[in-house]
């Protein structure tokens, strides 16, 4: 299908459903609690600690939820440079699920560090720390997040050009002439970002250095922060497709989802097959017989082999079911790799232990309560979505 043919409409609908409403409630929660955090400080919320200074939001909000924030990245590579936008009406939704999953991950960090005020120093004391991996990161993750921002605003601007006349119809149609005229730039930017900060994060826990388990600390980790991130894109494409058919009654990409499956299969027998090689070939393996860290590890390769088995069989790449079940598989295994290099596998010494507090769990509890509100308000509001809901049965 090519990207002309693609039609995107807003779902419509009532808005504050009961269910809107409670994940309201638990977003309220969240920022309840930050609020105890900005006036306490850290230790009144969170567990960290000297031997464990990044916990569980780092892991989770930031280190996996970026990730989690790859589909548009992943169907990016696929829709605008391998096969000319046969993908293309997966872009729109994935690409709002990345904004939602940067920009909220960008609150989690502003909510970690020990002063988030001095974050303005990050881009203006560049020449300080110009060989630390984290700066690399902190101005790519703020630069994707204002190109995700662009890329969607056709939505926006598609549905504000319907007003009758005004400053926002001019302001809509002026800002569809700009993203299509810089339409190339604007895509190649939103590529070449994320393969940036997304190696970076692997990059960043090389410096433990004998502080991380041998199963996971390898010069490779760049590599494999990058192909982990791609596997997990496809499953919160997919996973994001069918949860929105289910829940707004719109047709299934069923075809398409089977050949992404295809890709997705390839692209995790790939990542599987390389780390099982990698930590033999440096004579590792025993430990993932022999310690309790290497039960994460078999934990972890046992999830992605499961996915990608499920998607091996054409007749199961074509089951709405089996490629739900393949998507759950694939994003739980690569969210388990991240969390198993930045937390399980981190080694500071005998002394220290950590568990994230119950307050440091509301807070990233209410950060994805927020990321399904504004996803909900998006997409009934906003063309993102692309096709007319089925009609209704006679």
């Amino acid at each position: 299908m090519s990207s002309h043919a693609v039609v995107h409409a807003p779902v419509g609908g009532v808005l504050l459903t009961r269910s809107f409403k409670v994940l309201l409630g638990v977003a309220g929660l969240g920022a309840l609690v930050t609020l105890w955090r900005y006036a306490f400080g850290l230790a009144a919320v969170a567990n960290i600690n000297d031997g464990y200074p990044w916990g569980f939001w780092i892991a989770f909000d930031v280190v996996t939820g970026t990730a989690l924030g790859c589909g548009g990245y992943a169907v990016g590579v696929l829709a605008y440079v391998l096969n000319k936008g046969q993908y293309h009406p997966l872009v729109r939704p994935a690409i709002l699920t990345s904004l939602l999953g940067y920009g909220l991950a960008v609150l989690a960090v502003a909510i970690d560090l020990g002063r988030p005020w001095e974050l303005w120093k990050v881009p203006t004391f560049v020449g300080r720390w110009t060989g630390s991996p984290q700066l690399e990161v902190a101005l790519c993750v703020a630069a994707y997040v204002a190109v995700l921002a662009v890329e969607l605003s056709p939505a926006f601007f598609e549905r504000w050009r319907q007003v009758p006349g005004g400053p926002l119809r001019r302001l809509a149609e002026s800002g569809l002439r700009f993203v299509t005229r810089y339409s190339v730039w604007i895509v190649a930017l939103g590529l070449l970002l994320p393969t940036m900060h997304q190696s970076s994060l692997g990059t960043m826990m090389l410096l433990p250095g004998p502080r991380l388990h041998a199963l996971w600390s390898t010069p490779w980790l760049p590599f494999l922060f990058l192909v982990n991130c791609v596997v997990i894109g496809y499953g919160v494409v997919v996973l994001e497709g069918h949860l929105a058919a289910e829940a707004f009654g719109r047709r299934r990409e069923t075809e398409m989802f089977a050949r992404l499956g295809k890709v997705a299969m390839g692209t995790a027998w790939f990542f599987f097959a390389f780390r099982l090689v990698e930590v033999a070939l440096r004579g590792q393996l025993a430990p993932a017989f022999t310690t309790g860290r290497g039960l994460a590890f078999l934990l972890e390769m046992a999830l992605l082999a499961a996915g990608a088995a499920v998607l091996t069989s054409d007749t199961r790449r074509r089951s709405p079911r089996q490629q739900f079940l393949a998507a759950m598989l694939l994003v739980v295994a690569g969210a388990d790799y991240r969390f198993n290099v930045y937390l399980v596998g981190f080694l500071p010494g005998e002394h220290w232990s950590y568990f994230p507090a119950v307050p440091e769990l509301l807070i990233s509890l209410g950060i994805v309560a927020l990321e399904v509100v504004l996803y909900l308000a998006a997409v009934k509001t906003f063309p993102i979505l692309a096709g007319e809901p089925p009609p209704a049965p006679v």
